[in-house]
């Protein structure tokens, strides 16, 4: 690929909040008042001097003289701080550290902070040691930090700008920076640009006077078209997350340098069409429909990858996603083990009459008897649905000692002395415990209804942890008003709140022996904490990797590491002769590939290639421009 060569452009790059993630001068103090009694105290006066100093609110010489005159640090805490600082390095510029090496003649760190700390910290990314220019501490023989070289331009006010005019350096100037004082560089005119570097902190006095804002330093490379770990900053990319994903899925997003905007509650069409615009990530659960007429809105052309952050996607339409080269992953088994565990639990307690017994003591009344309290030993259990769900009660179940049968409409090996029934119909008239784990799937609502209510035993049990079109509820209601259904537990609904904050409404609510839970089933803290790891892994395998493994509507490709080399993406229409009019572009321009890997759908082909990091930028374009072509990205 073709880019500057980056040596026509002096890189001027402040310390503090920028190379590294925190103040050092701050980290300092919290080191040195290590159990002191007025730690907070202090540490907090001199981060609010700091943040005064940085937002132009305050002369810097009077900043840098209060916070030394606040510090009783010491040499051998300036040693644990350099430690310390060594894993505070800012993400993007530690992703970038080739670039620096490359251009260590041009790349200079100018700061107000103290060399004492940043040199061992600069030089391990590359930076030459005579490009660092900051102040210094003066000590006494015990190595107590007693003041600071005041005659350093950088201790005075527009230290940067005495500086940078005193090295007179020839050729444009980038400066990029946190500070205030970053932005007098260019203020002064002694710099061409300013870029307002924002990925550990923003500061609106200078975000407003910024030539650019940048989130990361793979944007700053990027905007300037220099050679970059990344090939597009991801601190550019949008991530939407809805209906309070864990906290793990939203830490794995911006962990990787990901612009993210996180939801408490679901939203309607109109408002994820509002929403989805320039988004490149959606992850949403189960209240979230993600239809048609959202993915064709111009809003959602930026889509790329769809994390449904629950095991079913019924909510999304699948073949519409696949049309438009959008990849969908799941969780299909994270929150197994929590479904499984309250199904179990509700059945016991129905079996045993728990919650009629409670609601009496709960308005004082002692009713001790063993009427309509039954074990659950020895009882016939249907399961409808044998998947990973299904097969898992069907295992614990036995081990309780109930006989168990299952109906599934696709062929499953029974486990244990499970039983399969041929019809439902068959399952239904066995069982005194039934509980329906089928998924979303249309052909299975109503699956539930007044016919197969009548099928079923007398004072059967019924449990519904599925999908709520699977059950018609007016069947259900009078089911448990004749007594056919002894007790239910139902934990999803045909129309469900959005939110916590919309009231629920349903025939069911004041019916005796009947626990209504709010679509909680994988609700547990460790089945939310697997969703919210494992659904990520998903998407930023795709994003980083192009591996589609696990995808529910896509091409499934497992993608070897990406190394010495660029990727090129290319989702189109499964027609013939696309692969030859890819493989014709880079014979065109002379170019080696280094790896070729192709699957296809009925609607879609997916075609990923490795090839030398040399190549003219015609490429892409034509790569773009050939027939039937969907979606194209490229990675390094």
């Amino acid at each position: 690929m073709l880019t500057n060569t980056a040596q026509e452009i002096i890189y001027v790059i402040d310390f503090d909040s920028t190379f590294t993630k925190v103040e050092g001068l701050d980290e300092l103090a919290s080191i040195a008042l290590k159990g002191h009694k007025n730690r907070e105290r202090i540490v907090g006066e001199i981060k609010a001097i700091t943040d005064k100093g940085m937002a132009g609110e305050i002369g810097f010489a009077d900043s840098l003289k209060a916070r030394v005159d606040l510090l009783p640090a010491n040499r051998s805490h300036v040693t644990e701080l350099i430690e310390f600082l060594m894993g505070k390095i800012s993400d993007s510029l530690a992703r970038n550290e080739a670039f620096l090496r490359e251009n260590a003649d041009s790349v200079y760190i100018v700061s107000s902070g103290f060399k004492d700390f940043i040199v061992p910290v600069a030089m391990s990314m590359g930076v030459l040691e005579e490009n660092i220019y900051a102040n210094t501490f003066i000590y006494d023989n015990d190595g107590n930090i007693t003041g600071y070289d005041k005659t350093n331009l950088l201790s005075q006010d527009k230290g940067k700008v005495k500086l940078l005019q005193s090295l007179d350096f020839e050729g444009d100037i980038y400066a990029i920076g946190d500070g205030y004082t970053d932005y007098e560089l260019r203020e002064s005119g002694l710099a061409n640009k300013f870029f307002a570097f924002t990925e550990n902190v923003s500061r609106k006095k200078v975000t407003d006077v910024a030539d650019e804002v940048v989130a990361s330093f793979d944007e700053f490379l990027y905007i300037n078209d220099l050679n970059r770990a990344q090939s597009y900053p991801k601190s550019k990319i949008k991530v939407l997350l809805l209906e309070n994903v864990h906290p793990n899925g939203v830490k794995a997003f911006k962990s990787e340098g990901f612009q993210v905007e996180l939801l408490k509650g679901a939203l309607d069409e109109d408002e994820l069409i509002e929403k989805i615009k320039g988004v490149s990530i959606l992850g949403l659960r189960s209240k979230t429909n993600l239809t048609k007429r959202v993915l064709e809105h111009p809003n959602a052309s930026r889509l790329m990858a769809v994390g449904a952050f629950c095991i079913g996607t019924n909510q999304i339409n699948l073949d519409e996603c696949e049309r438009r080269g959008i990849a969908v992953f799941n969780a299909p088994y994270s929150n197994t083990r929590s479904v499984v565990e309250m199904a179990i639990g509700e059945m016991i307690i129905l079996t045993r009459d728990i919650m009629t017994k409670s609601n009496k003591m709960h308005e004082g009344i002692w009713d001790k008897s063993a009427k309509n309290s039954y074990e659950i030993r020895g009882k016939k259990l249907g399961l409808v649905g044998y998947g990973s769900i299904g097969t898992q009660i069907s295992v614990i179940a036995e081990a309780l000692g109930m006989e168990v049968y299952f109906y599934d409409v696709v062929d499953k090996l029974a486990l244990g002395n499970a039983k399969k029934c041929r019809t439902l119909e068959e399952l239904l008239n066995i069982a005194d415990f039934l509980s329906l784990h089928v998924d979303g799937r249309k052909s299975n609502a109503n699956l539930i209804g007044e016919r197969e209510f009548a099928q079923m035993k007398d004072n059967v049990i019924f449990v519904n942890l599925s999908r709520g079109h699977v059950v018609e509820i007016p069947a259900l209601v009078n089911a448990l008003k004749s007594g056919k259904v002894w007790g239910a537990a139902v934990d999803v609904f045909p129309y469900e709140p959005k939110s916590n904050d919309e009231a629920f409404v349903n025939e069911l609510v004041g019916l005796p022996r009947v626990i209504l839970t709010p679509h909680l089933g994988g609700s547990t803290e460790e089945a939310q904490a697997n969703i919210g790891e494992f659904v990520p892994s998903k998407l930023l395998q795709f994003m980083n990797n192009g591996s589609t493994y696990g995808s529910v509507n896509f091409p499934e490709l497992q993608l070897p590491p990406l190394e010495d080399a660029h990727r090129m993406l290319h989702i189109h229409q499964n027609v013939p002769g696309i692969l030859a009019k890819i493989n014709n572009v880079f014979a065109k321009y002379n170019v080696n590939i280094k790896g070729q890997y192709l699957k296809t759908t009925n609607e879609i082909g997916y075609v990923i290639t490795d090839i030398d990091k040399q190549y003219a930028d015609e490429i892409v374009e034509e790569l773009k421009d050939i027939d039937n072509t969907i979606k194209f990205r490229m990675l390094y």
